[in-house]
């Protein structure tokens, strides 16, 4: 049996943002469109959890500047328990974001921006995460990587906060060197003591 615990995925180290602060973080769900085979998950609880999600990823950027996100949960799909394995669906969400400069009360990109997301694979949900996962961590491993999505695509547009694409990708790069830094130095683990009969 695989284990039925799951973890949300971890921060990694926030990418300057320019003058990016977090303004209004506003998530409507009133016309979410649930797929025929999921868990069953109200309004409340999509616009609670993705709020969350994006005052966890958003709230660490400290610039000059108020930026509200505003966020419609538009589709998904929770994978149900007790489906076989060789059926297991994925459990996807689709959002759409927009972004606002508070100041100027002017909306930034033309259109919505629309995202769809699955959780990120593992041993818990490459059989089908309804198998091994409760509905809210299905639900938090989703926003999670919608708010992710989100910050790549703010990301890709930084002369909205102030920033070059030069600065943007030196920021990246750092990171990701941070990342590979960090990965090495976690201590390996000690081998397990052999069987070696002790001196008498």
């Amino acid at each position: 049996m695989l284990a039925a615990c799951a973890q949300q995925g971890v921060l990694e180290e926030p990418v300057p943002l320019g003058d990016f602060a977090l303004g209004l973080n506003i998530v409507v769900a009133d016309n979410v469109q649930k797929v025929p085979i999921s868990r069953e998950a109200t309004v409340e609880e999509w616009e609670t959890a993705m709020k969350a999600a994006v005052a966890a990823r958003f709230g660490r950027y400290e610039g000059t500047k108020l930026y509200n996100i505003g966020i419609s949960v538009d589709g998904y799909a929770l994978a149900p328990p007790g489906i076989p394995v060789v059926a297991a669906p994925k459990s996807v969400l689709v959002i759409t974001a927009n972004i606002w400069d508070d100041a100027a009360q002017k909306k930034l990109n033309a259109e919505g921006k629309q995202f769809t997301v699955f959780e990120s694979l593992s041993g818990e949900t490459i059989v089908g995460s309804g198998l091994t996962r409760t509905k809210q961590q299905q639900m938090d491993a989703l926003t999670f990587n919608a708010a992710k999505k989100v910050e790549d695509w703010l990301l890709e547009n930084p002369s909205w906060f102030g920033l070059t694409a030069e600065e943007v990708a030196a920021a990246m790069k750092a990171r990701r060197e941070a990342a590979k830094q960090a990965k090495s130095d976690v201590p390996a683990e000690e081998p397990a003591p052999s069987a070696v009969p002790k001196p008498k």
